[in-house]
């Protein structure tokens, strides 16, 4: 994939399009569970050095730009569609707008592919271990466990917009247990934990 289409001219158009920092976060954040599942294929399809960087920086494209049209086209007539249109239009693969539409469950695109798969799965997985984070003492993605977030996802007060199913549903289409799942996603933002503003606080 060429620089144009990279990684950094995702992150510039997520920023650009995105005026709330929740949810440019929460785009950093599916981007580093999608990209982790994207160098675990890499690796189980035998790639290696600069083929399986580029295989998983489209996973990690995927991820950023997946809600980048959301702040402007919240509802679901332009979202994701809108956005998708303009990626078309500037020529950006169509793997990462085809795994962009198959994250909506209501756009009518299903999820095919292992990118299409992988960005289905952390969407909404993303977004709980975030909230996950929040509640603990020091604010700090470090702290959370599985066990805990698997005892919170019975909870349905908490973080109540999240679709449990879709966490789930995500799991099975990767084919593996949800417990690998959040194990997967929490690893990723945990090693990204400054990026995404959940290193948490001291005192």
């Amino acid at each position: 994939m060429s620089a144009e289409f990279g990684v950094e001219r995702a992150e510039m158009l997520l920023r650009e399009w995105t005026s709330n920092e929740s949810l440019v976060k929460h785009g950093l954040a599916v981007a580093c569970c999608t990209e982790g599942y994207g160098v675990r294929e890499a690796a189980r399809l035998g790639l290696h050095d600069e083929e399986a960087a580029r295989f998983a920086e489209l996973y990690r494209c995927a991820g950023l730009l997946h809600d980048f049209d959301y702040d402007r086209h919240p509802t679901p007539q332009e979202h994701p569609f809108v956005g998708v249109t303009f990626l078309r239009e500037q020529g950006w693969p169509e793997e990462i707008l085809h795994a962009i539409l198959a994250h909506a469950d209501y756009s009518g695109v299903v999820p095919e592919t292992h990118l299409d798969k992988a960005l289905f799965a952390s969407d909404e997985l993303a977004g709980f271990l975030t909230a996950c984070a929040l509640v603990k003492p020091r604010k700090a993605i470090a702290e959370v466990e599985i066990a805990s977030v698997k005892k919170k996802m019975k909870d349905k007060a908490f973080a109540r917009a999240v679709k449990r199913e879709d966490i789930t549903r995500g799991a099975e289409l990767l084919g593996i247990p949800v417990e690998e799942h959040i194990g997967n996603c929490l690893r990723a933002m945990q090693e990204h934990a400054a990026e995404l503003g959940l290193v948490g606080v001291t005192g």
